[in-house]
């Protein structure tokens, strides 16, 4: 049984180490990012996870996100410019497969939520959720009654 005094610094001793990887990562990551900017953009074309999609109200974006310094390159669906430029009051956004009753979730900056307020927030990853619900839905208004809520965009992968 480990003791407190113990296990006190046993977690100093993985934050700081926590700590010096960060930084670590971060320094190597800020003389390498222009050039895996570069390298990911020349292959952006090549690896899109939502092109077998048939998307109504979506499109697939390349961002990047670099957390702690340490760039990366994601595929993600936003709403196109028509669909959010329409005005939403009253409801939040929210990923939902009517097929199954299950929700999805979104990328907020680097943090996943179950819903959104704004449209430009609407950013759905790569993810377990999209690979296994052949058809999912943006949806507005109360997820706690999603089948009253409104679509607005929808992903379909037809059957081959």
């Amino acid at each position: 049984m480990i003791r407190r005094p113990a296990l006190r610094a046993l977690t100093t001793a993985v934050a700081a180490a926590a700590l010096a990887l960060t930084a670590t990562q971060a320094a190597t990551a800020a003389t390498a990012a222009a050039p895996a900017v570069a390298a990911a953009k020349a292959t952006q074309g090549d690896d899109n996870p939502f092109s077998v999609m048939d998307l109504d109200g979506l499109r697939a974006e390349y961002r990047f996100m670099c957390p702690a310094g340490h760039c990366v390159g994601y595929w993600s669906l936003v709403l196109t410019d028509e669909v959010a430029r329409k005005r939403y009051a009253g409801g939040e956004f929210f990923v939902y497969a009517p097929a199954k009753g299950d929700f999805g979730f979104f990328l907020d900056g680097d943090i996943a939520t179950r819903t959104v307020k704004k449209a430009s927030q609407v950013r759905i990853v790569d993810s377990e959720f999209t690979r296994t619900h052949p058809r999912f839905e943006v949806r507005y208004g109360n997820p706690e009654q999603p089948k009253k809520a409104r679509v607005v965009a929808t992903s379909t992968i037809w059957m081959r």
